[in-house]
């Protein structure tokens, strides 16, 4: 039996601030515009929210460049804002959970600035620089947003290591004074009285000392370094050492952003006895529909790949760890446009997918807007995009000759943009986000799938998701329940049980839009059934043994044994 926790039995909204709601309008959401909205999440029953960065930024990433820890950007209004949008959200029995960027800051932190002013600075230290190797840079790494990890500096002449963009200049953890300075910024949070931090790229904060090489790859000029940044050596010290130093003196929830982490390392990360983090984000499910080379190189994903992907997941940590459970986020396509149908089967799929993942055993986050089955969105122009790795992939590529209309059909598919287009509140202009002009252009979608259209509607996606977390809040084995997988060489049928003590749960999902026939295995006995929730009107007492799935279709029995 696991160990009972808050973090466990939450469910967790994730709101992109710059895409909820607009109060002033100019075009970017705002901590108001959340403030305002929070009797909507509430209704809807979620427990934490999850506030991608409001701190002061330049806005290169969208905010996941910090050039100030300690203020909001000006943007989504003031720190009186955010104490208020805190208490507001306190009052309703929610919790905040804010967003810790540390693995870089920003290039116009006052710490890179004096950093860069001479190689004798005291803060020279704070980041990674390094001599010019035969006239070149220092090692062969790529950014993750493409080109070289490193960005020549002509005041210092020497190079910063940087893994994403050239402005976002990777931090020193070796350096114990950027540790204490990481530990007394989370402190000054959590003392306003927030419930928890998510981590992004905590797993990259340990280089592998001496920055070697990557294996290049024949016509690449540069390569991944994740072999030398990913669960680097000293991560899980550096993290045991947070623990001590903030993390234990206060009642709350951590979730550390993971590429590249495996089950046997993720029970590392988050054994209760490891004293690091509640949990991981892991990204094995996110790499399904991607092909050999690159997430750009877009493949349909294997329905057998995500079961066997989940359960290895589900049984990798049962007992020992914890799961995230997510289908998308700001840096992922929409979930029913990815892995379901946005057309036809929309409404019935974006259920389906929602069943699946609330059934898992594991802390679930919702995506803003997945309640309502928000989909992908394709603007006509690149010059519509705004995100820097799209725009860096796009240029790349047609530098080097492909078609660019091949590389927009990527883009379509998995560009960060299709998950920041402005939340879809209702039918009016800009779908309710603004009065102003949006940053960035509203799906136009937006005037058959509004939250609006949903709330007054019982039978809407929004109205489901809260059946489904009513559910979780009334039944412990949808928590605590160990997991099994059924059927695993069912090419259309995703089928699994929960059980706890004398009790089941089974989950059967069609992941076609054909019929599909579901047979209970034999061994699965039971005494009596009740069908908790289903995607489709249903006769509560059908048999179970034999049962035609409909496009799509989602149901959920608890079994008494």
């Amino acid at each position: 039996m696991e160990n009972k926790t808050w973090w466990k039995e939450s469910v967790v909204y994730q709101i992109y601030p710059r895409s909820f709601k607009d109060t002033n309008g100019d075009g970017i959401g705002d901590l108001k515009g959340i403030t305002e909205k929070l009797d909507y999440l509430k209704d809807l029953g979620v427990d934490v929210i999850w506030l991608s960065p409001v701190y002061q930024s330049p806005n290169d990433d969208n905010g996941y460049d910090i050039s100030n820890y300690r203020e909001i950007m000006a943007e989504f209004g003031t720190m009186g804002d955010w104490e208020e949008l805190l208490s507001h959200i306190h009052n309703r029995g929610m919790k905040l959970m804010m967003d810790l960027v540390v693995n870089h800051s920003s290039d116009e932190h006052e710490w890179f600035q004096k950093s860069r002013e001479s190689k004798d600075n005291p803060y020279r230290d704070y980041y990674i620089w390094r001599h010019a190797r035969d006239g070149k840079e220092p090692n062969n790494w790529e950014s993750i947003f493409s080109g070289s990890a490193w960005q020549y500096d002509d005041q210092t002449e020497e190079y910063y290591l940087h893994l994403f963009s050239k402005k976002q200049p990777d931090l020193n953890w070796e350096n114990p004074k950027v540790r204490e300075e990481v530990y007394d910024l989370m402190t000054f949070w959590l003392e306003k009285g927030i419930d928890g931090f998510r981590m992004d790229v905590i797993n990259m904060i340990s280089k592998v000392p001496g920055l070697p090489d990557g294996e290049l790859r024949e016509g690449k000029k540069y390569v991944s370094g994740a072999p030398f940044y990913m669960n680097g050596p000293r991560i899980h010290e550096f993290l045991q050492e947070m623990n001590q130093q903030v993390l234990s003196k206060y009642d709350i929830m951590t979730v550390g952003e993971m590429p590249g982490v495996d089950t046997i390392e993720a029970q590392a990360y988050t054994g209760a006895d490891r004293n690091e983090l509640n949990m991981v984000f892991q990204f094995e499910h996110m790499d399904l529909d991607s092909g050999p080379n690159e997430k750009w190189d877009v493949r349909p994903f294997k329905l057998q790949d995500l079961k066997q992907t989940f359960t290895k997941w589900q049984k990798g940590l049962e007992g020992t760890g914890w799961n995230s459970l997510y289908l998308n986020n700001h840096d992922q396509p929409r979930m029913v446009s990815r892995f379901a149908d946005d057309g036809e089967y929309r409404v019935e799929s974006a259920k389906m997918l929602a069943t699946f993942l609330h059934m898992l055993q594991g802390t679930p986050y919702i995506y803003q807007g997945e309640e309502l089955g928000m989909t992908n969105v394709q603007f006509e122009s690149i010059d519509e995009y705004k995100d820097i790795e799209t725009l860096n992939m796009f240029k790349e590529k047609v530098e080097a000759g492909v078609d660019p209309e091949r590389v927009m059909q990527s883009i379509y598919a998995k560009g960060r943009d299709n998950a920041r287009t402005p939340m879809q509140w209702d039918e009016s202009e800009n779908a309710g986000f603004t009065t102003g002009t949006p940053w960035l252009s509203v799906n136009p979608n937006y005037s058959e799938i509004n939250a609006a259209n949903q709330i007054g509607d019982p039978n809407s996606v929004f109205h489901y998701y809260k059946r489904l977390i009513e559910l979780r809040k009334q039944h412990e084995i949808i928590v605590y329940g160990s997991y099994d997988l059924l059927l695993p060489d069912h090419p259309t049928i995703y089928s699994y049980t929960r059980t706890l003590v004398d009790e089941k749960v089974l989950v059967v999902l069609n992941f076609a839009k054909e019929y599909s026939l579901f047979t209970l295995p034999k061994d699965c006995s039971y005494k009596t059934q009740e069908l908790l929730i289903s995607n489709y009107d249903v006769d509560q007492n059908d048999s179970i043994k034999e049962i035609e799935l409909k496009p799509y279709e989602a149901r959920v029995y608890r079994l008494t044994t």
